[in-house]
């Protein structure tokens, strides 16, 4: 009794080894089913927040678009890097607030950036599946862009950067390639099983507060001018009288420009189209997936 005993509980034992071992491998099998390359492009708009956007105004949207490299660890975890372009852009003159009106100060600026992100897919995504063909993803990384605000003046775009117009020397004036942390959230859907739709919403946390030439206090308008020129100092301080905006103080050295407590931020949002290059199924079940 003893013996048959012990040999029903040693089947039981391999039985539940061989079930936790075929779940095991199961799972590190789908899990590493979706590895391989996707690349492709997307096109969309980007927005600028900021010291000449301080109230979040959508109606000045910029030109985006770029192209998309993906590396998928598996269903779930993803490497994204992608180069893109961004068009900025915003001016005092729509703004709701009376002094920022009044401040009158405008810029755009091209920018161009190369992009570092990991992506975790909410629902296990496999290329080809009928079950498993979107999901919706968050992620995170940083970037690093080059930028150049200008402004329009007597009918021409103007570089602002060189001209120091917050009474930075020659020689210190904040860098035109910066960097920043990048995050938000997106959607993938399958077309095929080469083929699928990106749609992201994609946001910028910046390291500068310059994307708009603006950031701290009006500079003294003599030694702006030795130093720089008459174009200069008409670039750093624009304002003009307003009905009811009475002494503001704007353009007097010292004075508020912009708030570098805060630093400016861009979104862009995109729709794109991904091509994928294939994963390291087994040659039947990955014919199995195809169908």
């Amino acid at each position: 009794m003893h013996l048959h005993s012990e040999k029903g509980k040693n089947d039981v034992n391999v039985r539940k080894a061989v079930l936790i071992a075929t779940i095991i491998l199961g799972t590190l099998f789908n899990a590493i089913a979706q590895k391989g390359w996707e690349a492709g492009g997307w096109l969309g708009a980007t927005y600028y927040f900021g010291d000449l956007n301080t109230n979040y105004d959508l109606s000045t949207p910029g030109l985006a678009g770029g192209i998309i490299t993906r590396y998928n660890f598996n269903n779930r975890l993803c490497l994204k890097m992608g180069a893109n372009y961004g068009k900025v852009m915003a001016d005092d003159a729509r703004s709701d607030n009376a002094y920022e009106r009044a401040r009158n100060l405008s810029f755009e600026s091209n920018i161009l950036e190369g992009v570092f992100q990991f992506e975790f897919n909410f629902l296990p995504y496999n290329h080809g599946s009928k079950d498993e063909f979107f999901t919706p993803y968050v992620f995170a990384g940083f970037n690093v862009f080059h930028f150049n605000p200008k402004a329009e003046y007597q009918g021409e775009l103007v570089e602002l950067r060189p001209l120091g117009t917050e009474g930075q020397f020659k020689g210190e004036e904040y860098y035109s390639v910066n960097g920043g942390w990048v995050y938000g959230l997106g959607m993938k859907l399958d077309l095929s099983y080469e083929l699928s739709l990106n749609f992201e919403l994609s946001a910028r946390s910046l390291f500068t507060d310059y994307l708009d030439d603006v950031s701290t206090v009006y500079p003294d308008k003599g030694d702006l001018r030795r130093s720089r020129g008459d174009l200069a100092v008409a670039l750093s301080d624009r304002s003009i009288e307003l009905p009811g905006v009475e002494d503001s103080q704007i353009g007097r050295k010292g004075t508020q420009r912009g708030n570098s407590n805060n630093n400016d931020s861009f979104v862009m949002l995109g729709v794109g189209l991904v091509y994928y290059f294939g994963d390291i199924e087994c040659p039947d079940y990955g014919k199995r997936r195809r169908k």
